[in-house]
């Protein structure tokens, strides 16, 4: 009876401050993606090297978070998502008077490490402390902070740098970030139904070993890393391009074009209704085919055609997304959050490892490359889409 219901002061309070973390979290993880031509001319490293400022945190992010999860069960929630809040701000601030390169991504690792505080736990909060028939509001207010967040990020650090300079625009971010933690730990609520446990770790990997032994698990887990892998890809290198003759976009311009995320918003919600009605694997193939449509899109050169493929192409993602991962938690009958754990480590490690990878191909074949190994990557994703379909329905329930 006491839990937080939609109305009520402290379940606004809680909104609040869930909304702010989310921002906070994916501002300071996706703020250095429009400065990575930047990076490159200034510590004359190539594309790929460049492109590591996100993937060493995105490839820290995803080991911590395996973690974070079963610490917050022994130590709690709260205390772990504010102090990884605090810290996260306080490292953005410090990474932004990097002397060199290497210094720039240690500070990055150590990023990608304290920011699992947050996304490891959120949901867990949200779903011990509000009231079931307003959890629907609560998780997605949360998560409109985490891509409202990932989208100002891009936007503010490429106005800022345009006006003055990267150092500034993270120091910016680090500001911004410090002031929103420190609100965060004093308005969200305390756990007033957890109930601590004792550190398993020994169970944890036992339970992660049990969901890699599942063959519908294992193709979502790779569905995943293509997703994601292929979006990172597309966002790391378009701003080489646009930056570059014949374009020549200044970075304000460049970080304005993730408006296309709010794109996401809309088909996350749409393409999951429409799975209800058609089945996971056709609104999902669906998805892969509009993301592979927008890649080839952008391969024209009129800019406002190439925009347009960018939106379409995010479209397809964000709903490709919220139907795999969705199908993660209806296919694990028990240990779900072990196994949503297990997808976002995939989801994260194909960030890392695509988005590196992908600027071998800018730097030898320019935008051509990378979209025909964008496209290459998406191929792979449907024999593991039919194959989930070949899974009998016992096990996995499919349409």
């Amino acid at each position: 009876m006491d839990k937080l219901q939609q109305g009520t002061p402290a379940f606004r309070k809680a909104n609040f401050a869930l909304f702010a973390g989310g921002f906070i979290t994916f501002s300071i993880l996706y703020d250095v993606q429009p400065l990575m031509p930047i990076f490159s001319k200034e510590f004359h490293v190539s594309a790929a090297a460049g492109s590591l400022t996100l993937s060493v945190t995105t490839f820290t992010l995803a080991v911590s978070m395996l973690i974070t999860s079963s610490l917050s069960e022994a130590w709690g929630r709260k205390i772990i998502m504010a102090a990884s809040l605090l810290l996260s701000s306080l490292i953005v601030i410090f990474t932004a008077f990097s002397p060199s390169f290497g210094s720039l991504l240690g500070f990055r690792v150590l990023q990608g490490i304290v920011l699992a505080g947050l996304p490891a736990i959120a949901m867990a909060y949200l779903g011990e402390e509000v009231d079931p028939k307003s959890l629907g509001v609560a998780m997605g207010i949360y998560i409109s902070g985490n891509s409202i967040g990932g989208m100002a990020g891009r936007i503010i650090t490429g106005t800022v740098t345009d006006f003055f300079s990267w150092r500034i625009a993270m120091g910016s971010i680090g500001l911004i970030s410090l002031i929103l933690s420190m609100w965060f730990w004093r308005h969200l609520p305390n756990s007033k139904h957890f109930a601590p446990q004792p550190l398993k770790l020994k169970q944890l990997f036992a339970s992660l070993f049990r969901h890699l032994k599942d063959p519908a698990l294992l193709c979502l887990y790779g569905i995943a890393f293509i997703l994601m892998g292929s979006f990172v890809t597309l966002y790391n290198y378009i701003g080489f391009q646009l930056l570059e003759p014949p374009y020549n976009l200044s970075q304000t311009i460049v970080g304005w074009i993730f408006l296309v995320y709010l794109t996401g918003t809309f088909s996350s919600t749409w393409m999951g209704q429409l799975s209800d009605r058609l089945g996971r694997k056709k609104v999902l193939s669906m998805g892969l085919v509009l993301m592979i449509s927008g890649a080839a899109i952008t391969l024209a050169a009129p800019l406002l055609l190439k925009i347009a493929g960018i939106a379409l192409f995010t479209f397809g993602f964000f709903g490709s997304h919220s139907i795999a991962s969705s199908w993660v938690g209806r296919r694990a009958i028990s240990e779900k959050a072990q196994a949503s754990s297990l997808y976002l480590f995939f989801y994260y490690s194909g960030s890392s490892l695509a988005g590196t990878t992908g600027g071998f191909f800018w730097t030898h074949f320019e935008w051509e490359g990378v979209i025909g190994f964008i496209v290459c990557l998406l191929l792979f994703a449907f024999p593991l889409t039919l194959k989930l379909s070949s899974i009998p329905a016992k096990v996995v329930q499919t349409r």
